[in-house]
């Protein structure tokens, strides 16, 4: 079976065909076709392996957009000393849901 690590929104993340992964948001729809073509690393379970520098050549990941999701929240404080100053404040990032369903070498 196949496997590669590819580089997607500045994480490199491993993907197999089947799996889902969850990425950086991509301005997808669901349902929609996503090509990865930064693919840093192949290998299989026999042992062979192309590690590219920085990219392989010639390789391309295939997924489709399974969903929009967020990630969990991250709550900020904010505060100085003997000021009485204090904030707080948070965010969710927006995340996108990719079904991977093939990895192409050329």
């Amino acid at each position: 079976m196949k496997y590669a690590i590819i580089q997607a929104g500045g994480r490199q993340v491993r993907v197999d065909p089947g799996r889902s992964v969850t990425v950086d948001h991509l301005d997808r729809k669901p349902g929609d076709e996503v090509i990865f073509d930064r693919v840093l690393f192949v290998g299989d379970d026999a042992g062979r392996f192309v590690a590219g520098s920085p990219c392989v050549p010639g390789a391309q990941v295939v997924g489709v957009v399974a969903a929009e999701t967020q990630g969990p929240k991250i709550k900020v404080f904010h505060k100085k000393r003997r000021k009485g100053m204090r904030k707080r404040t948070g965010h969710r990032a927006v995340l996108t849901k990719v079904r991977i369903t093939d990895i192409v070498t050329g």
